[in-house]
């Protein structure tokens, strides 16, 4: 599982996929409102787009500069 939760903050680690869209969802609707970004190094669509529906704090970035720059900063997530 790419999902980690502690306390308020969501860890996604490692490639991100479909099935943890599902997870992150139920982690974010329960609360937690900060993800950590470092250690994923890649996010299925599904994973990128609750991120950007639900706009949590971003505590890091992806090492994946791509996403970053062309995916989240443009939705206004970890700028």
């Amino acid at each position: 599982m790419s999902v980690r939760v502690e306390g308020d903050v969501i860890h996604l680690e490692g490639a991100c996929l479909v099935e943890d869209a599902e997870p992150l969802l139920v982690a974010l609707q329960e609360g937690a409102t900060r993800v950590e970004l470092a250690a994923a190094t890649r996010l299925h669509l599904a994973v990128a787009q609750l991120l950007i529906a639900r706009k949590p704090i971003i505590l890091s970035h992806p090492a994946d500069t791509f996403l970053h720059r062309h995916v989240l900063a443009p939705s206004g997530l970890g700028r």
